[in-house]
């Protein structure tokens, strides 16, 4: 709590900053924020009147940003929600959150896929898939995004977008880890083939569709996160691969990575719905039991020989 409230006050005094110079020089220098966009640290300031209310709040963090008495007026605004998470205590993903505190569903919409802020700020192609209950919510939100170099598809799968974007994170911190110790390209490509074998697994298992994962919010997102120089999960995997201790890695970092903490909810689901997810057990070890690297690479490669499936016919396979 300490540290979220530090955050925040970080977060208002660079907003002060940005708001005279008009560029985040912590996450996005360089780029300069349109003259358009007006800039507010006051949630009715910022509320009053909108159509549309975007959130990028920390999963872990959500519900109580979202209980704020500024809220309570969000009937027949439009929720676009861009974090990627669930949330540790109640296992909910950011819609349930949504629905639970502010009551809102047919209006609610996740905006998910590999889109780096880092290449989107400079215009760089992306394309990324809005879900929504209401397919005219989504086709609304989908006009109000595209652009040129940002293309918007629609999808009614909310929970299998949700989950992808949340669960491709730890994934990312398992590749990190294996490129940290100094493993290579065939490394990367198996923990991120049955990665997302665990992930379409235990989401279909929690009622997302199949081909939800082999799109954007899936495949696409694990690709990205998995790969890239921005990504903050893979990241903090690489220096615990190097021989850094998780405290000792947020305690230098900035930003959120958010697969930290998805780990621990993903764990707890996985025990829910009788899923067998072999690396995100292994990352968790590593996280938060203090497994050597090594060692947990060594006992997901000696396990038992088993068909490739994709956990369709047996919730056991890997």
């Amino acid at each position: 709590m300490v540290r979220f409230t530090m955050r925040t006050q970080l977060h208002f005094i660079l907003l002060e900053k940005v708001k005279i110079e008009r560029e985040n020089s912590i996450y996005l220098p360089g780029v300069k924020i349109p003259d358009e966009v007006f800039l507010t640290s006051d949630l009715n300031e910022a509320l009053d009147g909108a159509e549309i209310i975007v959130l990028a709040v920390p999963t872990q963090h959500l519900r109580g940003i979202i209980s704020r008495e500024e809220f309570k007026n969000c009937k027949g605004k439009i929720i676009v929600n861009v974090a990627k998470g669930i949330e540790n205590e109640t296992l909910m993903r950011i819609s349930e959150i949504v629905h639970e505190v502010l009551g809102v569903d047919e209006n609610y919409c996740v905006l998910s896929g590999p889109s780096h802020a880092e290449e989107v700020s400079r215009k760089m192609p992306t394309a990324v898939v809005v879900a929504s209950f209401n397919k005219d919510v989504a086709k609304f939100v989908q006009d109000v995004f595209i652009n040129n170099y940002f293309r918007v598809y629609t999808s009614e799968d909310v929970v299998g977008v949700e989950l992808g974007g949340a669960l491709k994170n730890i994934i990312a911190i398992a590749t990190g880890i294996a490129d940290g110790i100094g493993f290579g390209d065939n490394t990367r490509a198996a923990i991120m083939t049955r990665g997302i074998a665990e992930i379409v697994r235990l989401g279909i298992a929690m009622g997302a569709k199949l081909e939800t994962f082999a799109g954007l919010s899936g495949i696409g997102d694990l690709i990205v996160t998995c790969t890239s120089k921005y990504s903050r999960n893979r990241f903090v995997g690489e220096q615990i691969g190097r021989g850094k201790k998780l405290d000792e890695i947020l305690k230098d970092m900035v930003m959120v990575a958010e697969g930290i903490w998805t780990t621990i909810s993903a764990v707890k689901l996985s025990k829910k719905y009788d899923i067998e997810m072999p690396i995100t057990n292994s990352v968790y070890d590593v996280l938060f039991n203090g497994k050597d690297p090594m060692s947990a690479t060594s006992e997901l490669m000696g396990r038992s020989a088993k068909p490739e499936v994709w956990g369709l016919k047996s919730n056991k396979l890997f």
